[in-house]
């Protein structure tokens, strides 16, 4: 069994007991649908012949009783299979939101949040009327055999329905079933597009592209759409041969139980109450045929959880190793993007102590980017290994290696919540630690000219602050907590120069702290506070060393006033092919 496999498999066992509990009550609750039959038995038979105003009160007081067990057990049912589901969510929520957002590193295509929904419509299957009609479905055969107590005509009428319902079901299973696979998939693939449209809808707006992509989903849309026209055609024609069978089976087995009252080998009785037990036999596999597009669907959901979660690594029993010092080696490294051949990084090889600083320069598509990813191991190695404190990132718990790490990518994303949230990475919010971090950033006076300081509240994304508000709260959550390791690419991209000496002094007191940081720049004035410089071409190191080695080696005599940061120009870049 796959480690896919065995997440949902865990979360069944787990409502197992919720499982068993339901079959019993299905047991006793069928077994109480006999009261409505042998009740017009007894009224049919013995009360009306006898005229006996006692007997008739006595088993009606009876039958309800009974209908009141009946009517409770159903309840109870349905409580515990809630019950059921909620455990069910419970248990697989948390381990497949990590799964997701694992799984999504390794493929960036495939859209997490579709699996989260899918989860809702497996446990809402399991919680529903579909899975209590295939709970109902085994008891099936005792109520043909029922009829056939009655009379043997009975139970051949009743055998014959159910045996034709059941083809029926089974042919609507077949017609509808790539079709209503294909109408999932699309239908995944239309939302996920109009969830890409929404989030950048400025830009769309701005350059004129709604209409344009608007089109490009209604056509996913009308795919959607045709094909569940195309399922309904198909299934449609099983549903309404299905309601002509289960009516016409209705006059049958009265057309039969008259005809044996005619001869004398059935009583009125036995009649009345084989058209109700016949019904009752053909309840479950009504409800399946009318609840079979709710267990399609659970089930496509299933496969997609399955797909998505192949292949990703369980964490759960990685060795708790001591808190990293800072020390990074990357030895031979090879790297490209998930789901690509193609690699951006080849032979990359550096080594840092704690607290130094490495500048990062090269061209665009040097590999810079894949470099800062690699070492905060959201990429994975094709070969070759990055370290921190002589562990390889593999080795370490993502969640105990995240409290270590500082990482600003050039993409900055904020949540909802507040900035005091957002700062402290919506853990365990400790006031000191996040005006620490606000401070090192040079963000602390701004956040305070807010209408609710760190307490203000901004949407998905960042809304409500500009690039440079979001770059530099981006910045603090990366300081926050004295991490060993900070990488920040391209930190400075969006601050002006009162924002980019708050990063100079920023990374300063880190370095003092004894973190190792590095800084991906194509700006000359934040190189002078690099101990070492890595120069990038082509995703190979074309130079590494002391930053007055390369620099020296790239720029001659204007290395000197890299020397001096607050003189250099703030916009100039540095790279490879200045050498």
């Amino acid at each position: 069994m796959s480690k896919a496999d065995n997440l949902l498999s865990q979360a069944f066992r787990a409502g197992r007991g919720g499982f068993i509990t339901a079959l019993v009550f299905s047991f006793f609750i069928n077994l109480l649908a006999f009261v409505g039959p042998l009740y017009m038995l007894q009224v049919y038979d013995r009360v009306i012949t006898s005229r006996n105003e006692t007997t008739l009160i006595m088993i009606t007081i009876i039958a309800a009783f009974l209908l009141v067990v009946f009517g409770v057990l159903e309840r109870a049912r349905s409580a515990v299979l809630i019950r059921v589901g909620a455990v069910f969510d419970a248990t697989a929520k948390d381990k497949l939101f990590a799964a997701i957002a694992k799984g999504s590193l390794r493929a960036p295509n495939q859209i997490g949040a579709q699996a989260l929904r899918d989860l809702d419509s497996v446990r809402e299957f399991m919680t529903g009327n579909g899975l209590i009609s295939f709970c109902d479905a085994p008891w099936v055969p005792i109520f043909v055999a029922g009829c056939f107590i009655l009379h043997p005509y009975f139970g051949y009428v009743a055998l014959t329905g159910a045996i034709i319902i059941f083809l029926l079901a089974l042919g609507n299973e077949l017609s509808t079933r790539g079709h209503l696979k294909e109408a999932s998939q699309s239908s995944v693939v239309a939302n996920n597009w109009a969830t890409a449209v929404f989030r950048n809808v400025e830009v769309l707006h701005a350059m004129g592209m709604i209409n344009a992509l608007r089109g490009r989903w209604r056509k996913q849309h009308d795919a959607v759409i045709g094909w569940q026209a195309k399922a309904s055609d198909s299934g449609g024609t099983f549903i309404a041969a299905t309601k002509f069978v289960r009516a016409f089976l209705q006059i049958c087995i009265l057309g039969v139980g008259a005809y044996l009252v005619i001869e004398g080998t059935a009583s009125p009785g036995a009649m009345i109450a084989a058209s109700i037990v016949m019904g009752r036999a053909l309840a479950p596999v009504e409800a399946s045929v009318a609840n079979w597009r709710g267990f399609v669907s659970a089930r496509s959901a299933r496969s997609r959880i399955l797909k998505l979660l192949e292949g990703v690594q369980d964490d759960q029993n990685r060795v708790m190793l001591p808190n990293p010092q800072g020390a990074v080696s990357v030895e031979n490294l090879i790297s490209c993007p998930p789901g690509t051949r193609t690699p951006t990084l080849r032979g990359v090889s550096l080594a840092l102590k704690g607290g130094d600083v490495l500048g990062v320069i090269g061209p665009s598509a040097a590999g810079k980017s894949t470099l800062a990813r690699a070492l905060v191991g959201v990429w994975p190695s094709v070969s070759g290994a990055v370290r921190l404190d002589g562990s390889d990132l593999q080795h370490w718990s993502p969640e105990q290696l995240g409290q270590h790490i500082g990482y600003l990518p050039q993409d900055i994303e904020l949540f909802s919540g507040t900035i005091a949230e957002n700062i402290a990475r919506f853990l365990e919010d400790d006031d000191s630690k996040i005006i620490e971090a606000a401070k090192l950033a040079g963000v602390h006076e701004m956040i305070q000219q807010l209408p609710d300081g760190y307490n203000t509240r901004i949407g998905d994304q960042g809304a409500g602050l500009s690039g440079g508000q979001r770059q530099r709260i981006g910045l603090a959550r990366a300081f926050y907590n004295r991490p060993a390791l900070i990488v920040l690419d391209e930190p400075n991209s969006n601050l002006d120069a009162e924002g980019e000496a708050a990063l100079i002094n920023g990374i300063k007191v880190a370095k003092e702290q004894g973190s190792t940081v590095v800084l991906v720049t194509h700006k000359t004035n934040v190189l002078g506070i690099a101990d070492k410089v890595l120069v990038l071409m082509n995703g190979q190191v074309q130079h590494f060393g002391d930053r007055q080695s390369v620099l020296g080696k790239l720029m001659g005599p204007r290395v000197a006033q890299l020397n001096q940061p607050d003189t250099a120009s703030a916009n100039e870049p540095v790279t490879a092919g200045q050498a």
